[in-house]
């Protein structure tokens, strides 16, 4: 059967996660300016962002600063990180794939992530307006985050499609494609170079059926090469 459905996902998919990661330690800084009169954080958490500190980015930029914390304090940075309006964009090829799909092909998102975190990117990103149907899948508990079954099954009952008849979208090795493979979905694995999963190492069962760099080389793939409304269907070559 024909793949007749696109499901993305959205984090380093559809935009690069690091502009969102920047855009909420802005919203962080001007929360600790305007409320302690705290400067300088959002250069130190970059810097220990890009270091590749993970877990305790605000705890330690805190402390680099000499504020004396709590854990009420980094609560609220949390929640001020987490609910605050991104300033994100669509990357240029998934714009591309989006304006030259043929207008019969349904177009899914399947996300992780907290749910008002990932319904302010939704509307940062105008992605009601492109996509069909949207599965924010921590609407159904962090149990039913990916790997779980229910967002690919919700998702084919929203775009009215049967599991091989899509194609999933992602970044993460580690949990996009493993079971949207035993489902019958056939998956395409996106690394970008600035992604934050891109250098993940996992093992054969784990990873999906095609890796592309640049959503534009969806179309080199011959399962879906009609999927696209273009005249010119040559193989694109991205530099």
């Amino acid at each position: 059967m024909k793949i007749n459905a696109l499901v993305f996902d959205i984090d380093d998919t559809l935009y690069q996660e690091i502009d969102y990661v920047l855009s909420g330690f802005r919203a962080v800084d001007m929360w600790l300016e305007n409320n302690f009169d705290i400067t300088d954080f959002y250069g130190l958490a970059t810097d220990l962002f890009n270091s590749g500190e993970r877990a305790n980015v605000f705890n330690k930029t805190l402390e680099l600063l000499n504020v004396s914390f709590n854990e009420s304090m980094i609560s609220k940075m949390v929640s001020v990180y987490r609910a605050h309006k991104p300033e994100i964009e669509l990357l240029d090829d998934a714009k591309w794939v989006i304006d030259n799909l043929h207008g019969s092909i349904k177009k899914g998102i399947i996300s992780d992530g907290y749910l008002i975190t990932q319904k302010q990117k939704v509307e940062a990103l105008n992605l009601k307006e492109k996509f069909h149907t949207i599965i924010l899948s921590d609407i159904y508990g962090r149990s039913n985050w990916k790997p779980s079954p229910m967002p690919y099954r919700e998702v084919t009952k929203g775009l009215s499609c049967l599991h091989n008849e899509c194609v999933y979208i992602g970044d993460n090795l580690k949990k996009d494609f493993v079971t949207a493979k035993k489902l019958g979905w056939l998956t395409v694995h996106v690394k970008r170079t600035t992604g934050i999963y891109s250098n993940l190492v996992v093992d054969k069962e784990l990873k999906a059926h095609y890796q592309i760099n640049d959503l534009r080389e969806l179309i080199n793939i011959r399962e879906l090469r009609h999927l696209f409304d273009i005249d010119n269907q040559e193989r694109v070559v991205v530099k």
